[in-house]
This record gives structure tokens, C-alpha cells and sequence, in this order.
């Protein structure tokens, strides 16, 4: 099937709802993580999509590939933001391992995209 649009690109759609997944878990976060924890990991995680929208939208190839490498670079952020709140035990171990293999595998899909794009 022909990619029309970024909603079309499988990668979005994972790095979406893994920021929607971060923001339904977070709302559980103590208050005082308000300004801090909790607005870092969510917008860490909601940048992986939105860089690979926005690259999307340029569709210049030098382009694209620059914001799918920000776009990584936001989810190894989400993953450090990730560590802290189970460090912080704001999250249990199953769920953290959850997030990670997801992020894994969106990280993969990321570079393949990247190394195919031309």
C-alpha cells in the first residue's frame, strides 16, 4: 500500500500510542512531579511522533532523515524519563519493561525508515 500521508507510516502510529500510553499512566503521577517527571516524559514521547510529521511535511529527503534522527533522539529521551519514574517507583518493573520493549521496537522501525528513505 502506497504511504500517502505520516498516519499512513506504521512507525507514527507505534510512537503515538506510546505517547498516549505515557500520558494515561502519568495522569497516576504524584502532583508535585506536575512541572517536572511528568511534562518531560510526555513531551519527550509526543516529540517522536511529531518529528516524524513534521519531517513528513518537508518530505526533502536530508530533511526527513534530520527530523527521524531527532525523532530517535526524543525516544531514548522518553526512555531516560521512563528509568526515573520507575526508579522513583512511579511505575512497577512490568510496566516499565513494557514501555522499553516498545520503544525498542519503534527505535528499530525509526532506522530502517531512515536507512530506506531516499
Amino acid at each position: 500500500m502506497p504511504i500517502k500521508t505520516f498516519t499512513d507510516l506504521d512507525v507514527y502510529n507505534l510512537s503515538h500510542g506510546l505517547a498516549m500510553e505515557i500520558f494515561h499512566l502519568t495522569r497516576n503521577f504524584p502532583g508535585e512531579e506536575k512541572y517536572s517527571l511528568i511534562d518531560q516524559v510526555r513531551r519527550s514521547s509526543r516529540s517522536v511522533a511529531v518529528n516524524i510529521a513534521e519531517g513528513w511535511g518537508k518530505r526533502v529527503p536530508a530533511n526527513f532523515k534530520r527530523h527521524l534522527v531527532d525523532s530517535n533522539g526524543s525516544l531514548e529521551e522518553t526512555k531516560s524519563w521512563l528509568m526515573f519514574s520507575k526508579d522513583c517507583a512511579y511505575i512497577n518493573d512490568d510496566q516499565f519493561q513494557s514501555l522499553i520493549i516498545k520503544t525498542e521496537t519503534i527505535g528499530g522501525k525509526l532506522w530502517k525508515l531512515h536507512d530506506s528513505w531516499t
